[in-house]
């Protein structure tokens, strides 16, 4: 059997590209895997939800294979790759609905926040093509069967492989060259920020809170009217940012962080790979809560409800884990061992080649 495998790859700044190039040796450690292969008895297509994916998206249908759905809202891709006839087009195929549809189209500069894009995930196309679609937690699941009733739905776990993190002595001079003593709380949010992530809520909150903490803010901003609209908040001389980091740095400050916050609302029913990979390193992070969460044990991550609440209850969180760092430690540890139990890379490469295995066409 080949496989064909189409995904992006690093360098490429995603985590598609760095979960990819984790999985694709462990997939050949089975058999035959070629990157983007003219030719192949079954195709694994990574997706996501930007224009990166535009091509491998468009092959999916073409040739139709195995899809990973590492989003499950395919709203941006296909706003940043159709015209408004086609989009319009393609929401009448998924909903029915052609002046809503023709109302988001001319709406879409709000789309990176508006409820109504996530709740339309335009999945029924992809969904009712593919031979079957790989998704990572359950929500991602309901969405995809939601769109294509008979689809062959197969949920495979977010993968984590352990990262060589600098030692203890490093780490404690990192933090030092950070102006941060032992008694410090440092809170970090990583990846892209775009508006889902609720950084807003996550700044407002830090400065409740008022307790010995700083707050790092990397990623680059996905456009420049968020960045210009949160720039304000960010105005705090307790607030470390940076931009991009690359492997080598993102281990730094992982290694250095004592808890993690990952919001996500609206929810494109992904499993963030930042989430899972500081769980994996034994850090505490607060999630969103949703149904995507569902498979962590409750005692093993922090769950933080959308209302009005929100911010007054992360910044207890905030609170809470500055004032007792033992308790930050042990849920850190919880996390740890269920990612170890629940994410091993090589159970889940194992999983992935019994579903192309069964689709092999010979």
């Amino acid at each position: 059997m080949k496989v064909g495998f189409f995904s992006p790859l690093p360098p490429a700044a995603t985590g598609v590209a760095d979960y990819s190039a984790t999985l694709l040796p462990l997939l050949r450690s089975f058999g035959t895997v070629e990157i983007a292969p003219e030719k192949c008895n079954v195709a694994l297509y990574h997706v996501g939800n930007n224009t990166l994916h535009r091509d491998i998206y468009q092959r999916a249908l073409t040739h139709p294979g195995v899809v990973v759905l590492h989003d499950a809202v395919l709203q941006h891709l296909l706003l940043g790759m159709l015209d408004q006839t086609q989009y319009v087009e393609e929401f009448v195929y998924n909903y029915g609905e052609r002046e809503l549809g023709r109302q988001l189209w001319e709406q879409r500069a709000r789309s990176g926040a508006d409820a109504r894009y996530f709740a339309r995930p335009m999945l029924k196309r992809i969904a009712t093509t593919s031979r079957a679609i790989i998704v990572h937690n359950p929500a991602a699941a309901t969405l995809v069967r939601a769109h294509a009733p008979h689809a062959q739905i197969f949920e495979i776990p977010h993968i984590f492989q352990q990262p060589t993190l600098p030692s203890a002595e490093e780490t404690k001079c990192f933090r030092e060259s950070l102006g941060l003593t032992p008694d410090t709380l440092l809170i970090g949010t990583f990846g892209h920020q775009r508006e889902t992530k609720r950084l807003a809520v996550v700044l407002r909150a830090f400065r409740r809170a008022n307790t010995n903490a700083r707050l790092l803010v990397s990623g680059e901003f996905v456009s420049s009217t968020f960045e210009n609209a949160i720039a304000p908040l960010l105005q705090h001389p307790c607030i470390i940012r940076t931009g991009y980091l690359p492997e080598p740095e993102l281990r730094r400050y992982a290694a250095a962080t004592d808890l993690c916050v990952n919001l996500r609302y609206p929810s494109a029913a992904e499993t963030s790979g930042i989430g899972v990979r500081m769980m994996g390193i034994g850090k505490p992070v607060v999630f969103t809560a949703s149904e995507a969460m569902a498979r962590i044990p409750a005692n093993a991550c922090l769950r933080l409800d959308v209302g009005p609440d929100e911010e007054h209850t992360l910044a207890g969180y905030i609170a809470w884990l500055a004032g007792n760092r033992e308790a930050g430690l042990e849920i850190g540890r919880r996390a740890a061992a269920h990612i170890a139990q629940c994410h091993d890379p090589e159970k889940a490469a194992q999983e992935y080649w019994g579903v192309l295995n069964r689709l092999n066409t010979n």
